[in-house]
């Protein structure tokens, strides 16, 4: 009887599990995902001008791949405008660097297509220079793990002017919509995990958020879901090319009341630990952080992530899921059970 009971149990949860939603999970990723190590150089230079901002891009991350093994289910990816190529091909950061140093072999930024690094002029070392490029990795290593947990993967589409640095393109309409095309073309859109297929039946996406019509992890394990991380006047730039979000790739960061709702970064639980927790309970999937700018690391404070863990936000951004290796820190960020994935603490209840 008591064996019964047992298999009984482990039947039940099983089930449970296997019938989790898309947004019942909590899964960890990182902060600026491509980011390599920035050469001594243009870091030594960069303290010397403004401490701050060299003490906040004091860390980097191991390829796409090798994140995406260990477990992490969230990456972010920051793309420039250039589709004529050669924009930002010359990096004046370069000039700090040791004669004969090698720096885009391939000549990707060369080629016309979405660029990927942090920031033009200083911060440009990218596991890959080309957001065409990032999105093969993923595809690759997607199909060789095809029943891995969905990826939410946040875009960021930078334009903003660093002084004297490159001018950037700006994204307009039809730039934004390149991120579209590009995803589709280089990752496949039966690899996505769409608004369309969310909305469903529904009239619109937040109406479909608000009755629960996320879909069923098994349901689509091997997908991505790709979020635009932007203000909301490029966000209704991007509109303007999709319409109530339908055929786009990409969902939007627009707040709760918006019929393209479904989707919020609201990167400080400490502070909006209530008012993720009820979005949360609502039915919208959050992104939020552990930690920023290399402060919770230096001082090993976990603070803000316990703050995330219970917010029951759906994605929590690290950039230490490994040590730092630029300072003396033990500061890592990984669930009780040393993983990046679990049940969401505030929709499943133990």
């Amino acid at each position: 009887m008591k064996k019964l009971t047992l298999a009984l149990g482990i039947f039940c949860l099983t089930l449970s599990a296997s019938a989790q939603k898309l947004n019942e999970t909590q899964v960890i990723g990182s902060h600026n995902s491509y980011k390599s190590d920035m050469p001594a150089p243009i870091l030594d230079y960069l303290k010397g001008i403004n401490p701050s901002a060299a003490q906040s891009l004091a860390y980097a991350h191991i390829p796409l791949s090798d994140q995406l093994d260990l477990g992490l289910r969230n990456l972010e990816l920051d793309v420039f405008h250039d589709p004529l190529g050669g924009r930002y091909s010359q990096p004046k950061g370069l000039a700090m660097l040791p004669e004969g140093t090698v720096f885009d072999p391939d000549k990707d930024l060369e080629k016309p297509g979405l660029k990927l690094f942090h920031v033009q002029d200083l911060d440009f070392y990218s596991h890959h220079l080309l957001f065409k490029n990032a999105l093969l990795e993923l595809k690759a290593w997607s199909e060789a793990h095809p029943d891995h947990h969905p990826v939410f993967v946040l875009i960021n589409a930078k334009d903003g002017q660093v002084p004297m640095t490159t001018a950037p393109l700006s994204f307009s309409t039809a730039a934004l919509d390149s991120i579209d095309l590009e995803i589709r073309t280089h990752l496949g859109l039966e690899n996505l995990i769409t608004p369309d297929q969310v909305r469903g039946n529904y009239s619109n996406l937040e109406e479909a958020v608000l009755a629960g019509n996320w879909p069923q992890i098994d349901d689509v394990r091997g997908k991505f879901l790709f979020v635009l991380d932007e203000n909301e006047e490029k966000i209704r730039r991007y509109l303007q090319a999709k319409p109530g979000l339908e055929n786009a790739v990409l969902f939007v960061n627009l707040k709760e009341g918006n019929p393209e709702a479904g989707f919020r970064i609201i990167n400080n639980p400490v502070t909006q630990e209530n008012y993720i927790r009820e979005l949360v309970e609502k039915g919208y999937l959050i992104r939020t952080r552990a930690d920023s700018d290399t402060k919770q690391a230096r001082t090993e404070d976990y603070s803000q992530f316990e703050k995330a863990k219970a917010s029951g936000a759906q994605v929590i951004s690290t950039d230490y899921y490994l040590p730092s290796k630029f300072f003396d820190s033990q500061y890592t960020v990984q669930f009780e059970n040393k993983g990046y994935e679990r049940p969401n603490p505030v929709l499943i209840k133990k």
